[in-house]
Formats: C-alpha cells, sequence, structure tokens
C-alpha cells in the first residue's frame, strides 16, 4: 500500500456530484485576489527562479496585467527571457494553509504594445487605486501574462492542469463574491442546519458541520463524526446565481430535510 498523499497528477474528474470544472475555479480564484507570486528566470543566477511580490489586474481573458518599473529585477529578468509563471493562493481557512485552494498561472510575460496601454491601464487602476500615483512615471510599463498552461490545486488529491483555451473562455463563478458572506452567515447562524444536511445528503451523522466553500452549483461541508473530521460535497437544488438565490435554495434544502 502506497503512503503518498496525492497522485502528482489528476486531470479534471467527472465527479458523481456536478461541480466546476478545474478551468472556471482558477478563473475564480484569480479573479477574487489581486496579488501573486511571480517567478522569472534569474539573470543573475541563471536556470534560477526569482520570485517577488506581484500586484495583477485580469482583462477579459483572465491574462494577469502587471505595472513594474523597468529598474525592477523581475522586469530585468523578463527583457531577456520572458518565460514565467504567477502563483496565487487562497486565503487559508481555520490555518489549513495546504487544504486551500491555490493555481499557477505558466506562460510568457511581453510588455503591453502603446496602442492597449489605454484600456490596460483602465483596467490595472479599477484593481490598484493606488498605484494613479506612479502609472504615468516614464519608468514604468505595463505587462502581460498569456498563459500557456494553468496548474490548479483545491487542496489533498484534488490537482489537475487546464488548457490555457479552457482557462480563457472561462467565467468566475457568479457567487464569487458573496461567497465569504455566505460562509460567515451560515458557520456563525445555521451550524445546525449544515449537521442536518450533512446527515440526509451524505450520509454523515456528525457533532458539528462547517460549510468550507460554496459555488452556484453546491457547497463543500467538513463535518466533526465519531470517527473524525470528514468531508463531503453537497449540491444544490439549482443553480444560483446571488446570495439570495443560495438563501433560497438552502431554505428549500433545510425544510426538506426536516421533513425527510
Amino acid at each position: 500500500m502506497s503512503n503518498q498523499h496525492a497522485a502528482p497528477y489528476n486531470p479534471d474528474p467527472k465527479p458523481q456530484v456536478p461541480e466546476p470544472s478545474y478551468a472556471e475555479r482558477s478563473r475564480t480564484l484569480m479573479h477574487l485576489a489581486s496579488v501573486g507570486t511571480l517567478s522569472t528566470v534569474s539573470r543573475r543566477q541563471a536556470g534560477f527562479p526569482f520570485g517577488s511580490l506581484m500586484p495583477y489586474a485580469l482583462d477579459s481573458a483572465g491574462r494577469p496585467l502587471f505595472l513594474i518599473s523597468t529598474m525592477a529585477m523581475h522586469t530585468q529578468n523578463l527583457k531577456a527571457d520572458g518565460r514565467a509563471s504567477l502563483f496565487v493562493a487562497q486565503p487559508a481557512a481555520d490555518g489549513d494553509v495546504l487544504g486551500a485552494s491555490r493555481v499557477t498561472v505558466v506562460g510568457d510575460v511581453t510588455q503591453v504594445p502603446e496602442e492597449e496601454k489605454a484600456g490596460v491601464r483602465e483596467l490595472y487602476l479599477k484593481a490598484h487605486p493606488g498605484s494613479q500615483y506612479w502609472v504615468d512615471f516614464t519608468d514604468f510599463a505595463f505587462f502581460r501574462l498569456e498563459p500557456t498552461e494553468i496548474y490548479y490545486v483545491g487542496g489533498f488529491g484534488v490537482m489537475g492542469w487546464v488548457a490555457a483555451q479552457e482557462y480563457g473562455v472561462a467565467l468566475p463563478d457568479p457567487l464569487a463574491e458573496a461567497s465569504r458572506g455566505i460562509l460567515e452567515h451560515m458557520n456563525a447562524d445555521h451550524g445546525d442546519a449544515l449537521v442536518l444536511l450533512s446527515r440526509v445528503h451524505a450520509g454523515l451523522e456528525g457533532e458539528s458541520a462547517t460549510m468550507t466553500s460554496v459555488d452556484r452549483l453546491g457547497f463543500h461541508v467538513r463535518v466533526q463524526t465519531a470517527a473524525g473530521v470528514k468531508g463531503a460535497r453537497i449540491v444544490f437544488l439549482r443553480e444560483a446565481a446571488s446570495a439570495g438565490e443560495t438563501r433560497a435554495v438552502l431554505v428549500e434544502m433545510v425544510k426538506q430535510a426536516r421533513q425527510t
């Protein structure tokens, strides 16, 4: 028996319950964050990766946009070799760093052409208003990462590669902006309902339950059972595109579960 915790490659699964694709999850995480780690190929230490903290914005195809100084070490690296990757991670819940989602966008970084600068400038300032104080400095320029491939990790055993084309046409989950509020509300005020839903829909008898993520198709729950902590995916009765729709679906599911 292998003691390996997860296979090194796990293509986007065909789940028994509906879930967003890895492409959609990657776009959602990139949409929610605005800062990552940019790794470039070092000029000083040939062949070694050089990591830099990097604010970014996204264009309509999910491509990261950077505003960087020509004097920065990563800019010098990019001008010599445009190959790079941007790593973005979801904030860890309950200190579980390895259980949090993260994504690595691999591709080539090039300077944005002059004719596209105005549109990129508008997108970047919307994401980072504070950069208005140096956005027009002559030693700053906009760069764009053109994805070659994306690697998504959703926690232990949930990982896989995403084609650049699939990523480019995917959309962020409609609940992306509302998800944090939904999680906080459910976990603070409706723990008993989560225990009930976990028993009826996942067959888990628990002392307590925590909603760990939510999307348009359903949510994940972590249940404290007599045998330890168990996780499960619970599917909504129908898709939910807003916090209000999510609340209505959950209320309906709880009513049905109580009747059951």
